[in-house]
C-alpha cells in the first residue's frame, strides 16, 4: 500500500508593512491528535511587490518551533544573526558522534527508532524499504524445499533459485554464461561491483614469484614477463587487507589471495596467475590457467570470494556509506542553514543516516545478514575495517588522483575510469560555479570558521582523529576539490560500487560470499564435488540473492544526480549553476548512451540518469 502525502498551501494576509523581513518563527503545538508536521518553505511578498523565500524543509514534532532564516546564502564572517550560534549549539546537542564499534569511523548516537526526525526516511521511502525487503524474505521461504541446507550438486543448480527473478536479456544473463571464461573473470576488476582494487604491476613483489616459464604461455609471442611488465601490460590484485582477519567458523574459510593480470593482444584482462595466501611455498602453489581446469576454477573462485568480501565491507560500507554518514553528521553539526555549502551538500546526504541505521540493524549487526552468509563475523569485520582505515586517505576519495595512483591510466575498456571522470568533472565545474559565488577570495576560506570547524570535525571526530584526512583548508581551490570529493562519494561512487550487485553476484558461482573448505595447499586434489562442497549452500546462496536483489533496487521516485526539487538557493546565480550542472550531466547520459550502443556488455552504473544523490539503499 503506498504511504499518502497531504500537501497544503496557507496564505495569510497581513495589512502592515513590516520592512525587510530576516527570519520567520514557525511554532506547532501538541494536542490529542499529534501528527508531525513538514514546513517546505515560506514565501513573504511585501505590499511594494518584494518577495522574500524562507527554505525551511524541515518537521515540526510535538511542541517544536523552528525559526526560518530568510533564504540568502550567507558566510559566518558576514552574518550578525545570532541564530545561527543558537541553531548550531542545538544541533549539535542532537547529533552527537559515538563509536558504533572499535575501529570503525563514528557515527549517530541514536539507533534507528531514535533518529531525528529530518534524517528519517519518508513515507514513502520507508515503504519502498520495507516492500523490497519483504519480497526478498517471501522469495526465500518460496525457496526452502527439500534439500534447502544442502550443497548444491552442479554448478548449473544455481540456476533453480532465481526462477522469482526476471533475468532476461540482462548483464546477469550475459555472466551465468560466460562467468568461468578468463576474460569474464578479468573484466570485473574493470567495471564490475569493485574497480577499485586493480592496479598496474611494473614490479613483482617478492612474496608472489612469479616466474617466466610459468606464465611464458599466456604472453604475447616473443615477449618475456620482464619486458610486459616494464611495457605496462601487467596489473596486479591484492587483497593483502585480509591477512589476519580471522574466519569466521572452521566450516567458513577465508584467504587473503593474490592475482596477477595480463593485458593481451585483443585488450583483454585476463587472469595468468593465482596465489591464494601472502606466504609463497610448498603449501601455497601459484595456480596458472594451463594447469588442471578444477584447481584453474576453484583459485578464480577464492579471489572472488576475497572480493566479495573486501568490496562488501571496505569498497562499499566503509568509502561510500560510512563516509557519507561522516559527512552528514558534521554537515549538521557545524554548518549553518543558511551557508552556502550546506544548501550545497544537503541533497547529497539524504536518508544516509536513516539506511545506515537500518544497515547496522540488518545487514552487519550481530544477528545480521551479512554475518549470516560470509565467512566473516563480528571480530571479522572489525579487524577488516581497522585495516582498512589504516590505508584510507582522503586523496583516495579525490577520482582523478585515486586513478593515478592505481596507474590506471590508459588501459583499455576501463569504463568506470572513463565515465567516473566525465562525472567528478562535472560535479567539480558545478561546485566551483557556486563556490566562486560565495567566496570571493582564498582568505574567505581560510576565515569562515563554520567550514574550518566542519573539515576538522570530519578528521577528528568522525575518522578517529585521522592523518590522512585533512584538518583544515586554506584555497577555494582546495575547498572545491574537497566538496567534489564529498558530492562524489555520496553519488557516482556509491552508484558504482552498489548498483551491479544482482548483475555480478546474483550467480552465486561467479562470487561465493563464502566458502566452505578451505583453500587447497596442492595441485591436482580438486575436483567438481570438492567445488560444490566449497560453495555456499542453498540456504545461504538463496539469502545472498535476496539480499543484493533489494539493495540494487532505486526508489520509485528517486532523486538522481543534479536533481533539485527542494530549492535551498534563492539567489539566481547558484540557480544557473544547477541549471548548467544539469545540462552538463545530460550531456554524459548522451556519451555513454551512445558508447552502451557498441558494447555487449553495457555499462550504465555511471550514467548520471542513474546515480542517485545520496547513499539511501
Amino acid at each position: 500500500m503506498k504511504a499518502v502525502k497531504l500537501e497544503i498551501s496557507f496564505k495569510i494576509l497581513v495589512k502592515k508593512d513590516l520592512g525587510d523581513i530576516v527570519q520567520v518563527k514557525l511554532e506547532k503545538k501538541k494536542h490529542l491528535i499529534n501528527f508531525p508536521w513538514f514546513c517546505k518553505h515560506i514565501k513573504v511578498k511585501t505590499p511594494s511587490g518584494e518577495c522574500f523565500e524562507f527554505p525551511c524543509y524541515c518537521w515540526l514534532v510535538d511542541d517544536k518551533e523552528v525559526i526560518i532564516r530568510e533564504g540568502t546564502a550567507r558566510l559566518p564572517q558576514d552574518d550578525t544573526n545570532k541564530q545561527r550560534k543558537n541553531e548550531l549549539e542545538s544541533r549539535q546537542k542532537i547529533f552527537r558522534w559515538k563509536e558504533w564499534s572499535p575501529g570503525f569511523p563514528e557515527s549517530i548516537d541514536a539507533k534507528m527508532g531514535e533518529l531525528p526526525k529530518d534524517v528519517q526516511f519518508d513515507e514513502e521511502k520507508d515503504s519502498d524499504f520495507k516492500r523490497n525487503f519483504l519480497k526478498a524474505i517471501e522469495d526465500l521461504v518460496i525457496d526452502k524445499v527439500d534439500g534447502f541446507f544442502e550443497s548444491w550438486k552442479d554448478i548449473a543448480d544455481f540456476k533453480e533459485i532465481l526462477v522469482h527473478y526476471n533475468i532476461k536479456n540482462t548483464l546477469l544473463e550475459n555472466v551465468m554464461q560466460d562467468w568461468n571464461k578468463d576474460y569474464m573473470f578479468g573484466y570485473q576488476f574493470l567495471n564490475g561491483c569493485n574497480p577499485v582494487m586493480i592496479r598496474k604491476c611494473m614490479k613483482l613483489p617478492d612474496k608472489f614469484p612469479v616466474t617466466h616459464e610459468m606464465v611464458k604461455g599466456c604472453l604475447k609471442k616473443g615477449c618475456t614477463l620482464q619486458e610486459e611488465l616494464q611495457a605496462g601490460n601487467i596489473y596486479i590484485v591484492d587483497y593483502e587487507i585480509l591477512n589476519g582477519v580471522p574466519a569466521a567458523s572452521s566450516e567458513r574459510h577465508l584467504t587473503a589471495p593474490i592475482c596477477l593480470l595480463y593485458k593481451n593482444e585483443l585488450d583483454q584482462i585476463v587472469p595468468i596467475a593465482i596465489q591464494l595466501s601472502q606466504t609463497p611455498g610448498e603449501m601455497s602453489p601459484i595456480f596458472l590457467p594451463r594447469d588442471n581446469k578444477y584447481d584453474w576454477m576453484l583459485a578464480k573462485m577464492w579471489v572472488r570470494s576475497s572480493d566479495f568480501l573486501v568490496h562488501q565491507l571496505v569498497t562499499h560500507l566503509l568509502k561510500t556509506h560510512l563516509l557519507s554518514e561522516v559527512f552528514e553528521i558534521a554537515i549538521y553539526r557545524q554548518l549553518s542553514a543558511v551557508h552556502p555549502v550546506y544548501k550545497l551538500l544537503i541533497p547529497h546526504v539524504r536518508f544516509t543516516i536513516a539506511i545506515n541505521a537500518e544497515a547496522r540493524e540488518k545487514l552487519i549487526g550481530e544477528d545480521g545478514v551479512f554475518i549470516k552468509v560470509s565467512s566473516i563475523n563480528g571480530a571479522g569485520m572489525g579487524k577488516l575495517i581497522q585495516n582498512a582505515m589504516k590505508t584510507l586517505t582522503y586523496e583516495s576519495l579525490c577520482f582523478p588522483e585515486d586513478i593515478k595512483a592505481r596507474g590506471m591510466e590508459d588501459v583499455p575498456k576501463y569504463y568506470y575510469r572513463d565515465d567516473g571522470k566525465m562525472v567528478w568533472k562535472a560535479i567539480h565545474c558545478f561546485v566551483s560555479a557556486v563556490i566562486k559565488i560565495y567566496y570571493l577570495s582564498d582568505k574567505a576560506v581560510q576565515k569562515d570558521v563554520e567550514i574550518q570547524e566542519f573539515v576538522k570535525d570530519v578528521a577528528c571526530f568522525g575518522m578517529n582523529n585521522s592523518d590522512n584526512f585533512p584538518k583544515s583548508l586554506s584555497s577555494r581551490e582546495q575547498l572545491v576539490e574537497y566538496l567534489t570529493a564529498v558530492i562524489f562519494t555520496a553519488s557516482a561512487q556509491h552508484a558504482a560500487v552498489n548498483f551491479g550487485q544482482f548483475d555480478w553476484y546474483g550467480w552465486i558461482p561467479n562470487s561465493p560470499s563464502t566458502m566452505r573448505k578451505p583453500p587447497p595447499q596442492q595441485k591436482g586434489q580438486v575436483d567438481l564435488k570438492y567445488i560444490m562442497e566449497s560453495l555456499p549452500d542453498r540456504e545461504c546462496s538463496s539469502k545472498v540473492l535476496g539480499t543484493v536483489w533489494s539493495l540494487t533496487r532505486t526508489q520509485e521516485n528517486e532523486l538522481y544526480l543534479g536533481t533539485y526539487p527542494d530549492m535551498y538557493f534563492t539567489e539566481q546565480p547558484a540557480k544557473e549553476a544547477i541549471k548548467t550542472f544539469q545540462h552538463n550531466l545530460d550531456e554524459v547520459t548522451n556519451i555513454i548512451k551512445s558508447r552502451n550502443e557498441k558494447l555487449t556488455l553495457h555499462y550504465c552504473y555511471l550514467s548520471p540518469d542513474k546515480i542517485p544523490n545520496s547513499v539511501a539503499i
